[in-house]
């Protein structure tokens, strides 16, 4: 349809088929076809033809400003899709859990955006599962194992999870002196499904009987629990680098390592198997892949 309509607007541009022809490289004949096809489907007659002569009749004068229009704005389309895979800029969809966004990426923002100024970011920080495809969404960035073919994951960083408490804590309940200790202690879970139990990482690997009080299902929350003393959680460090160099918090037990799943995770950037990558999700990736 588009290219009768394309075929069209060169005859009235040029008065000729012979010209649009020459325009188009196609056979004078292949364009006379589109045109009366194009009337036929219409029911109308859009030119008249003489044999020194071709013009618009008013349906076609009315339905030629219609389509010089319509392949204007198809052609504005295709720059402004062509603009786009050229250089980042656009709205710019992430989804984060709380605790990985807040501590480790929206630092990282305004530098980013200082970069890339055309780009917009739209940042959205929870714990669900986001469906990329249903909610429109550029990159999830998720801790685990990439279940869905259709997506591609790109590995941000290892989790290292740490066995952390406050001094004041330790110092009124006592230091674990081994992984099996810990089911004397009061120990903040993680409420995230599949993430609640410890694991001692140590062949074979044992899932360790822990006290539990507190089940929180953010990694912020369980780092407020920890700044209130109110015991022992299993920490990615890219969530408590800071309060361990402060001496805010201690890495308990650091000789040992732990995990809250079955074998050791990483936090990846989850996006979609495309043929091409948008700019601007390709400088995400790589923008923050150096900087994390």
């Amino acid at each position: 349809m588009i290219t009768r309509l394309q075929y069209f607007n060169c005859v009235v541009e040029t008065g000729s088929i012979s010209e649009a022809s020459r325009v188009f490289d196609v056979q004078p004949s292949s364009i006379s076809r589109q045109i009366a096809t194009l009337e036929q489907e219409l029911g109308v007659r859009l030119l008249n033809r003489t044999t020194r002569n071709l013009g618009l009749t008013e349906a076609g004068q009315r339905y030629y400003d219609y389509s010089q229009r319509i392949v204007a704005e198809l052609d504005e389309a295709k720059r402004a899709v062509n603009d786009l895979q050229q250089s980042p800029k656009g709205r710019l969809r992430v989804s984060m859990t709380v605790g990985f966004g807040e501590s480790v990426i929206l630092p990282l923002i305004p530098d980013f955006l200082a970069m890339y100024p055309d780009i917009d970011v739209d940042l959205e920080l929870t714990e669900r599962v986001v469906d990329l495809v249903e909610e429109n969404t550029d990159v999830a960035i998720r801790s685990g194992r990439l279940p869905d073919s259709t997506m591609i994951a790109k590995k941000l960083l290892a989790n290292n999870f740490l066995l952390c408490a406050s001094p004041e804590y330790l110092a009124k309940r006592g230091t674990p002196d081994s992984p099996q200790s810990l089911s004397n202690h009061q120990c903040i879970r993680y409420g995230y499904a599949g993430w609640r139990e410890w694991y001692w990482m140590e062949a074979p690997i044992k899932r360790l009987d822990i006290g539990s009080a507190i089940t929180v299902n953010t990694v912020n929350g369980q780092k407020q629990l920890l700044l209130s003393h109110a015991g022992l959680a299993l920490m990615p460090l890219w969530a408590v680098q800071k309060e361990l160099q402060s001496g805010e918090l201690i890495n308990v037990l650091p000789q040992h390592t732990f995990s809250p799943y079955e074998v050791l995770s990483s936090t990846y950037a989850i996006y979609l198997k495309r043929e091409l990558v948008s700019p601007k999700i390709r400088v995400f990736l790589d923008y923050f892949s150096r900087h994390i």
